[in-house]
C-alpha cells in the first residue's frame, strides 16, 4: 500500500484526536463563544464530534452529508462559507435548523474546511448568538488554523509528538499576532508560554514591525485592501511595505516573501 493510501486510512482518527486542541485555539484566537467541528468519515459524511460553548448535546454525533447545511456546503465548495442569519439564509439547506437555530440559538455561523492534498478531510465551525455577526478577522484566523491543522495531518506519522507541538505553537503565535485586543493578546501569550513556546528572539531579516504585520496577513490570504483595513493604512502604503519586505528578503513576489520570512525566523513561534 502506498504511503498516501496509509495516510488516508488514519486521517479521520488523527483529525478527531487533534481537533479539541485546534478548537480551543480557534475560540481563544477569535473570541467566538461557540466552536465545533468534525472529520469526514470513510463514507464521506461529516461527523461532528468536538464542541466548545454549545448549550446541549443536540449537535453531538450529527452526520452532515456533502452539500447539506452549512458544513456540507463548505465541503462541496471546498472553501469557507459564512451566513449572517442561519435561520433565514437561502444559501444552504435547512434540515438542521432544529439543532442549530432552535436548540443552540445560533445566528451567524461559518464553516471552514480543512483540506489535505486537495481533499476536504474535516470542518471547523465558529458561531455567535444574538444580533452580532462573525467578522472577516475571525474567518482569516480560522483559515490560518485550518492551514496549520492540514499541514500537521499530512505528516507521515504521529511518532514525533515534538513536531506536532512545535507546529501548534507556531500556528498559535502567528494567529495571535493578528489579535488587536491587548487583553486577549496577553492571554494568548500566556497560553503560548505555558505550552512551551520560546521567548522572543531577534530576527536577522531586518524587517520592520509594519512589514512583518503585512506579511502575517498575506500569509493568511488577506488582499492588499483587507490588509489596509486591518492595519489602518492606505493600499499604497501596504504595497510599499510589501516592496520593502521583498527587497530585504531578496524575492520578487508576496508569496515568496512569506516563505523567506518564515525561513529567517521572522514568522516563527516566537512571540512578538
Amino acid at each position: 500500500m502506498p504511503p498516501s493510501a496509509k495516510l488516508l486510512d488514519v486521517l479521520p482518527d488523527r483529525f478527531q484526536a487533534m481537533l479539541p486542541q485546534r478548537l480551543d485555539m480557534l475560540r481563544r484566537a477569535t473570541g467566538l463563544p461557540v466552536v465545533f467541528g468534525g472529520a469526514l468519515t470513510p463514507g464521506h459524511d461529516l461527523l461532528l464530534s468536538s464542541f466548545l460553548g454549545t448549550h446541549g448535546s443536540s449537535l453531538h454525533g450529527l452526520r452532515v452529508g456533502t452539500g447539506r447545511g452549512l458544513g456540507g456546503t463548505a465541503i462541496a465548495m471546498g472553501t469557507a462559507v459564512r451566513v449572517n442569519d442561519y435561520a433565514t439564509t437561502r444559501a444552504i439547506t435547512h434540515e438542521f435548523d432544529q439543532m442549530v437555530v432552535v436548540n443552540e440559538r445560533l445566528t451567524s455561523v461559518f464553516a471552514y474546511p480543512v483540506t489535505v492534498r486537495g481533499t476536504v478531510r474535516g470542518v471547523l465551525y465558529g458561531a455567535v448568538r444574538g444580533q452580532t455577526t462573525v467578522g472577516d478577522r475571525a474567518i482569516r484566523m480560522a483559515g490560518a488554523i485550518a492551514q496549520g491543522f492540514a499541514q500537521d495531518l499530512d505528516m507521515p506519522s504521529q511518532q514525533n509528538q515534538t513536531l506536532h507541538t512545535q507546529a501548534a505553537l507556531r500556528e498559535l503565535a502567528e494567529v495571535a499576532k493578528l489579535v488587536g485586543d491587548p487583553v486577549l493578546r496577553e492571554r494568548l501569550r500566556k497560553v503560548h508560554q505555558n505550552l512551551g513556546g520560546e521567548p522572543p528572539v531577534s530576527v536577522p531579516s531586518g524587517l520592520t514591525p509594519r512589514e512583518l504585520d503585512t506579511l502575517r496577513l498575506v500569509a493568511v490570504g488577506a488582499s492588499n485592501r483587507e490588509i489596509a483595513a486591518e492595519l489602518g493604512l492606505s493600499t499604497e502604503t501596504v504595497k510599499a511595505y510589501l516592496r520593502g519586505a521583498m527587497r530585504k528578503l531578496g524575492v520578487h513576489n508576496r508569496t515568496a516573501a512569506v516563505h523567506a520570512a518564515r525561513s529567517t525566523g521572522a514568522l516563527s513561534t516566537s512571540w512578538p
